[in-house]
Order: C-alpha cells, then structure tokens, then sequence
C-alpha cells in the first residue's frame, strides 16, 4: 500500500511538473516585451552624446525583426519620439530566431537631419530566453547629425579628454 503511494504522488508531481512547464511555454508567448529607446541632435557631430546633445521630438524610428537564415522580415513597426526623445515598442511574442533592429527613420528638424550610415541603427534581443528578467529592453541611443557642429563642441570635447589641451 505504501509503494501504491509513493507510486501515485510522483505520478502526481510528475503531472505538475509537466503542467507548469506547459503554462510557462503558453506565457513566454504570449508575454509583451518592451522596447524603449532615445534619439538625439549629435550637435557635435562625433557619433556619440556630448553634453550638448539635444532630444528629437518628433523623429521616426522602425522596428524591423529579420529571420536569422532566410532574412525574410517577420515583424516591423514604427514609432515617433515624445518630447524627450523616448520611443518606445511593445512587442508580443518572442523574437529569438530572428535579428532585431530600430534604425533611424526620419527627423523634423532641417538643421539636424542627416542620417550616418553605419551608426543608424541599433540591435536588440527580444526573447525572454536571454537571462533577462526585465520585459523592458533598452537600445542604444540613436542620432541624427546636426549640419554644422556647434562652436562650443571643442571645449566639451577637450574637458572629455578627446582633445589636447593648448
């Protein structure tokens, strides 16, 4: 009667066990990851932030997610920055055997508008499978070149140590 017992309750945590793996696997894909990230004025022109980066409101951003092996896009949207820059996505589903990307689109500003091949676009993971617990996935920041650099970017550039000192 005891090993009927013992034979019955792994049975049972055995079911469990299977039953709350099946549960995960049904919330992983239905499970939204978010994707947020800033666009800047590179008013420096230096293909990073300085201090005297400025926010786009109003540029366009794309989300573009790219099977890995066949390259065929599998999921694309597109988003506008608020007034500090932030964009943001919100994914559904998982994305793991796919490469993902926000590239810049567009800018409204006619003084900071040009797009650097190259430093356009920024890639991102979107999977659950990465170790991350977080839904919210950070990109890089992206910039838009500003037509000319300002005239303060040599002393900034100089206090970060890009430059020498006279």
């Amino acid at each position: 009667m005891a090993k009927t017992l013992s034979t019955v309750a792994a049975l049972i945590a055995t079911a469990v066990l299977c039953f709350s793996a099946l549960v995960e696997v049904a919330q992983a894909t239905e499970q939204k990851l978010v994707v947020d990230g800033k666009v800047y004025c590179d008013t420096c022109r230096v293909k990073f932030e300085t201090s005297l980066s400025e926010a786009v409101e109003g540029a366009g951003v794309k989300l573009i997610c790219r099977d890995r092996v066949s390259e065929e896009t599998k999921l694309e949207m597109e988003a506008e920055t608020d007034k500090s820059g932030h964009y943001k996505f919100e994914v559904e589903g998982d994305h793991a055997e796919e490469i993902c990307e926000v590239h810049l689109v567009k800018s409204p500003r006619e003084d900071c508008n040009e797009i650097v091949k190259g430093w356009n676009s920024a890639r991102i993971l979107l999977t659950i499978d990465v170790g991350v617990v977080d839904s919210i996935r950070h990109a890089n920041a992206l910039g838009f070149m500003k037509k000319e650099a300002l005239e303060k970017c040599g002393g900034v550039l100089q206090a970060m140590g890009f430059l020498p000192i006279n």
